[in-house]
């Protein structure tokens, strides 16, 4: 007999529908999988037949032969073994019909349960846009999938429980819709904690105004980590697109909580300098996520930005440009999104006091040349800002006043999103990190007293064509935040002392 099934596949982010046929007829006792299987689905032979024992349904004695169609594309992971569990029940017979628009995802253990997958969520999503009408999926899954409006989602616990469905006997409900609740900010290190650095804080909050990217450059203690790990608490929220494209990430890389289906607070990933570039960028025979995705609509802060690999760091460069990264192996090419907003923090030399006002520094100009050129011109040239954190006094560490909390700066950054949201109405843009060539002249228009200042700037300092790109978007965040929709001289003199540690360690260096 012949029959087929809905399931759903994945390579990397890209979810596709996969039809599961099965013919069983007289022959030779067999159990074949066909369509480009990978081990794991040859392995789910022995978990379908234990599943069916459990059940207490024998496997036929007959050659049974699956395939996944389309068979020119790859297969892999466990998510069609209950998929093929229920065709192979259709074609015995032991349910009479499966509803069209009806598809499965799921793994099978041996006594019949149903284990949770990765990638949930980019599966329902498609299944969702080619008409599909119900997905059963793991009840570890279900809320996650739950966040899709439009599909009814099963929560199923084991295979038996789907089988007793589909034979009418034991009915399921769907899943109620999960609607995700705000984000809560109070758990969060806080901008408060900091004391003076008030340069340094003010910098950051310009970088989270307009999603730039910053490098912290200080002494040992001046406290480049404790500002950095301080910004998602002045981030603002992700919009609910914003917060499934995140989350449709995370669900393929395993890392959602269960009881938490979607991230609602923009990603803070920090790896380790040792970290290796597949680890960064992402990589894998099966393409996976590295930390810049993982990190997408929000952060990656790299801590000792200078003590990683250096041609791990090169790697970035390309994927900071196009917000994207394109993995390319013999199995299929995998884009990945990557926009975020990148923050690196470093000494200035290996001891760390390379031009610190009271400390000695011991290292050797060749050191400090060695050490500084780990970053590279082009690379350094990506960030907007370059901010110098000085060693704190005591004066600000003994002070007993309090510190501006992350809420009162977060609520200037909103103003200043606010104001970037209506400009961008209509466009792929979404802050002014983000604005194209094509557009800047039209989005940064400029007074004569700054466009004087700007071509003095470029022409005194020798500017790259990139770096008079950046300096006019963290002008016009600057002009935001001060609600100007023209910018000034003022406004680029801010964005042009953000710019000058090149001048200071590298070109002296």
């Amino acid at each position: 007999m012949f029959t087929k099934v809905s399931g759903l596949g994945l390579f990397g982010l890209n979810a596709f529908p996969v039809e599961v046929e099965v013919d069983i007829s007289r022959g030779q006792p067999c159990f074949e999988i066909d369509g480009l299987p990978d081990a794991v689905i040859k392995e789910s032979r022995d978990r379908i037949r234990a599943a069916m024992r459990s059940c207490g349904i024998n496997f036929p004695v007959a050659s049974v032969m699956v395939n996944l169609a389309p068979a020119d594309m790859k297969k892999s992971g466990s998510v069609h073994d209950t998929a093929i569990l229920m065709a192979i029940l259709c074609a015995m017979r032991m349910i009479e019909k499966i509803p069209e628009g009806t598809a499965f995802i799921g793994e099978l253990s041996l006594n019949g349960d149903v284990r949770r997958v990765n990638g949930v969520l980019p599966m329902v999503m498609l299944a969702r846009e080619i008409g599909i009408k119900s997905v059963f999926v793991p009840e570890g899954n279900a809320r996650e999938a739950s966040v899709i409006s439009g599909i009814d989602i099963y929560a199923v616990r084991n295979a038996e429980q789907l089988i007793l469905h589909f034979r009418g006997e034991e009915l399921m409900a769907p899943c109620e819709h999960y609607i995700p609740p705000e984000a809560a900010y109070n758990e969060t290190l806080d901008f408060a904690d900091v004391k003076g650095q008030q340069f340094a804080k003010k910098a950051l909050e310009i970088a989270a105004a307009g999603g730039h990217n910053a490098l912290l450059i200080g002494a040992p203690g001046s406290g480049k980590s404790m500002l950095a790990k301080r910004m998602p608490s002045i981030l603002p929220p992700l919009t609910f697109e914003e917060a499934l494209e995140t989350t449709k990430i995370h669900s393929i890389s395993g890392l959602l909580d269960p009881d938490t289906p979607i991230i609602t607070k923009r990603p803070f990933r920090s790896p380790h300098h040792t970290i290796s570039s597949a680890g960064l960028v992402g990589g894998g025979s099966i393409p996976q996520p590295g930390e810049i995705s993982l990190a997408h609509n929000g952060l990656l802060f790299l801590d000792e930005i200078a003590e990683f690999d250096r041609r791990t760091l090169e790697i970035m460069r390309q994927p900071l440009e196009d917000r994207k990264v394109t993995i390319a192996r013999a199995s299929g090419t995998v884009t990945y999104p990557c926009t975020i907003m990148l923050i690196g923090a470093m000494n200035p030399c290996p001891c760390g006091y390379y031009g610190h006002p009271t400390r000695k520094c011991i290292c050797s100009m060749k050191k400090v040349t060695s050490y500084l050129s780990k970053i590279s011109g082009p690379l350094l040239d990506r960030f907007d800002l370059h901010i110098d954190v000085a060693p704190v006094a005591y004066g600000d560490l003994s002070a007993k006043t309090s510190e501006e909390s992350s809420a009162d700066i977060r609520k200037r950054v909103m103003a200043a999103r606010a104001i970037q949201e209506e400009r961008f109405r209509g466009t792929s843009i979404t802050c002014n990190a983000l604005i194209t060539p094509n557009r800047l002249q039209k989005m940064c228009p400029m007074d004569d007293g700054a466009e004087t200042m700007m071509k003095d700037v470029f022409d005194k300092l020798g500017l790259s064509a990139r770096a008079y790109d950046r300096i006019l978007k963290v002008a016009r965040t600057i002009a935001d935040l001060n609600s100007c929709e023209v910018i000034s001289r003022r406004h680029v003199a801010a964005a042009v002392q953000y710019r000058s540690l090149d001048r200071k360690y590298w070109q002296n260096g």
